[in-house]
Formats: C-alpha cells, structure tokens, sequence
C-alpha cells in the first residue's frame, strides 16, 4: 500500500467487462444473473421510469392544480376531467412497459360506465371512475420511488462493474492521472491508495460480490414497481369481485333456465301425457257404461293403473326439485335415500352438528344426486362412499368409486356444468380420476349455516 504526502488531486473511473458470453449458460445461476436478459430488462425498466415518473409527476400535479384551482367556473370540470384521462392513458403506457420489461400482465381497469353518449356523461364518468383517481395516486407515487430506485440501482450497478474491473483500468491513474491508483483514503496529513497486487484482487473480489447482489437488488427494486402497476392501474379487487359475481348470476340463471326446461319436458312427456290418455280412457270407459259394463269396468282398472303411475312420476319429479326428506330430516337422510336408489352399494357418512344455510344444503344434495348418477351409468364400479363434513365455514362433500375412472371436468361434461353451478355460489369441485380408477370427487362449499331447526 502506498503512501502520499501532498496536494489534492482529480479521480476519473471507466468501467468494462472482460467476460465472454458464449459460455455463461455453462455459469451457475447466481453468476449468469448479471449478465441475462432479464436483468437488462429489469433495469431499463428502472432507467426509464425516472425520466416518465417526471413526466407523468408534471403533468398530473399541473393538470390537478390548475383544474382545482378553475373549480370556482365551469372550466375546472373538463380539465380536472382530461387530467384524470390523461393519467388514465399513462396508466396504459405503464402496463404496457411492465409487460414488456417485466412480464408483468395486468388487465385492463373497469372501463368508464356513461348512461348516456355526450361530453357531460364522459367528464361525469371519468371523475366517477375509481381507476381514474388510483392511476392519479400512481402518478404521485411514481416519482419518489423512481428517483430513490434509479439511485440505488445505478450507483450499486456502476460500483460493482468499476470494482470488478479495476484491475483493467487501475492504469489509467499513474498514466494519466498522477497517482499510484484509486484513493481509499485521504486527508492534508496523508493518502491511501489501492495500488499494489493484493489491493487490486481484494478490490476485483468486492466488485464481483456486488456485482452479483446488483441483479436481486434491482429485482427487488422492480418488486414495489410490479405491486404498484398491479395494485393501482389494474381491475380493482372490488370491481373484479362484481364482474365474477355477474359472470356467476349469468350462470345461476342459465342453470334455473335449464332446470325450467327439464321440468316442463319431464311434465310434458310424462305425468301430462299420461293424464290425458287416463282422461280418454275415462271417457271411453263413461260411453261403455251403459252398453258393455265389464268392459267399462276393465278399462277403469287401466285407468287407475295409469293415475299410479302418473303419481309415481309427479313424485319423482317433486324429488328433483327439491326432496321432502331434505327439508324435513336433513343431508344425512336425503342422501341415504340417494344412495338406496344407486346401482352399487355406497356407504353414507354425514358428520354435521348442525345444518347449513337452506340454499347450500340444496346445492349440497343435488351435487351428490348427480356424482352417484354418474357412478350409476359411467363409472363401471362395485362400490361407492360419500362423505360429507365440515371444516371452519366451509362444507365439504366427498363422493369416491372404485370404477374404471378418466372422469374430466374439461371435457365439458356433466361435472363441468357441476363444477360452474357450485362456482356459482363460490364453491370449487376438484376431480382426481386416474385412468383405471379409483375417481375421488371432493366438492367444497361455503358454510353459511343456520342452526339446527
């Protein structure tokens, strides 16, 4: 280490990397990251948001102020107006850049709601929108942490690679510069400078480690940028909870429309042909009173074979719809009767202390009816369970065969329609049917119970 007594003196500094890139996929991973492409892209991603975040900053704070401030008149609308826009249209630049650098993919915020076309309608619907003042709030926040992340991330970037490199240009400074290398320490009584072999290595060693904590520090960096995009341009948690809420009612109401539709071709094509023909057959048998008495006789026993059946039918169909035993004794019971009717034995087990919400227990038993007609006529088993229980709010049903299996929700079978009805009521049905069987179907549905009636 030397030692100089004297005067001041000026420091330059370059950097440089002596490395290949042929063979860095040969490196391991912690040694490829200051060199791959996603570290690039991470960090063009915090070069440029200084100079945007300014951009947007000025705008938005200029735009807002000046709008404020025309409040008091009628111009202060449509500029506080075109500033929210403006902001909203930065918001889609922003997304698109953190697409592209980051990989960020953010949806698209609610679009603006106007009851009627118009100027009015649109300034009234952008000051409404939610999205608009959160892409404001972006804009603001925006500039403080660009600058604080361009700072960091370029000093720690040109430190590492300076460092690292030094033994390639530590040169320069006896050449050029005057002095023995760069200085470590210096003061009017002495200076240090970093000038011998060991020095040089040391100081290459610390530039390696920082240039290889220099990528995960600017990972990190983009992290508040990725929470920020997605937490202030995108679909608000709210508004992507209204959406799926519709998405689900249009569910909900194209099930009851199916559901309509079956009851009336099951009303059509059953019990209502079998009245009418049990009303022709009553009048016939009325005309053959008087002229053939046990004809009459024979086709009003016909007739009271026909009113069993019919009401045989009308019973089944008032099962379908919602069973009396569901009401009365609960899922234990209904479900025990469902299983009765299955073309394999199954084993029931219901463990509720009490029962769930009406709606839910519905749901609940109509899932179950539709999982052991699928072991009926599919699963080519010997032997069926059922298990139905609950865990913290939530209830849980299980149906397991031992059939043949490769059941599928995905190919748009019964279980897919299955799958959208409990969906619909925020429930999720999972499948686990490997070929050559066993099939595991477990239904989870909320609670939302009521106490035992």
């Amino acid at each position: 280490m030397a030692t100089e007594y004297g005067q001041g003196y000026g420091l330059d500094s370059g950097s440089g990397f002596p490395g290949s890139t042929e063979r860095r996929h040969r490196l391991p991973a912690v040694l490829r990251a200051p060199v791959e492409g996603r570290t690039w892209r991470e960090l063009t991603h915090v070069l440029l948001s200084l100079p945007i975040s300014i951009l947007l900053f000025t705008y938005a704070v200029t735009m807002v102020s000046l709008g404020a401030g025309l409040l008091v008149t009628f111009l202060g609308v449509p500029v506080l107006a075109a500033a929210l826009a403006g902001c909203r249209g930065f918001g889609a630049l922003e997304r698109t850049r953190a697409r592209g650098l980051l990989g960020l993919e953010v949806a698209e915020p609610e679009p603006l709601r106007m009851r009627k076309p118009g100027a009015m309608a649109w300034m009234g619907a952008v000051l409404k929108s939610g999205a608009s003042w959160r892409a404001l709030l972006y804009a603001v926040l925006q500039l403080p942490w660009s600058v604080f992340s361009f700072v960091v991330a370029v000093n720690v970037w040109v430190l590492g690679w300076a460092l690292l490199t030094y033994p390639l240009w530590f040169w320069v400074f006896p050449v050029y510069a005057g002095q023995e290398g760069v200085q470590l320490y210096g003061d009017e009584a002495h200076r240090i400078y970093l000038d011998n072999p060991f020095e040089i290595t040391v100081t290459a060693l610390v530039g390696l480690l920082v240039t290889i904590a220099t990528p995960w520090i600017v990972r990190a960096l983009t992290m508040v940028d990725r929470l920020m995009v997605h937490g202030l341009l995108g679909p608000s948690r709210l508004v992507s909870r209204v959406v799926e809420l519709e998405s689900d009612r249009g569910v909900v109401v194209d099930t009851a429309a199916a559901d309509l539709r079956r009851i009336e071709r099951d009303l059509h094509d059953g019990a209502q042909a079998r009245l009418v023909a049990l009303a022709m057959d009553l009048g016939l048998a009325k005309e053959k009173l008087q002229e053939d008495p046990r004809a009459a006789a024979r086709m009003v026993d016909e007739a009271h074979g026909e009113v069993k059946t019919a009401l045989q039918e009308l019973r089944d169909l008032a099962r379908g719809i919602h069973p009396a035993v569901l009401t009365d004794r609960g899922l234990d019971a209904a479900l025990s009767a469902v299983a009765s009717r299955c073309t394999v034995p199954v084993q029931v087990e219901v463990d509720l202390a009490e029962r769930p919400a009406p709606a839910i227990e519905g749901i609940a038993y109509f899932t179950v009816s539709e999982l052991l007609q699928n072991v009926s006529k599919h699963a080519r088993a010997t032997w069926a369970g059922v298990e139905v229980w609950r865990t913290e709010n939530r209830l849980m049903l299980q149906v397991v065969d031992n059939g043949v299996g490769g059941a599928d929700v995905s190919q748009g079978s019964g279980l897919a329609g299955l799958a959208d009805r409990l969906d619909a009521v925020d429930g999720i049905l999972v499948v686990d049917s490997p070929a050559g069987g066993p099939t595991r179907v477990t239904a989870e549905l909320p609670w939302r119970g009521e106490h035992v009636r």
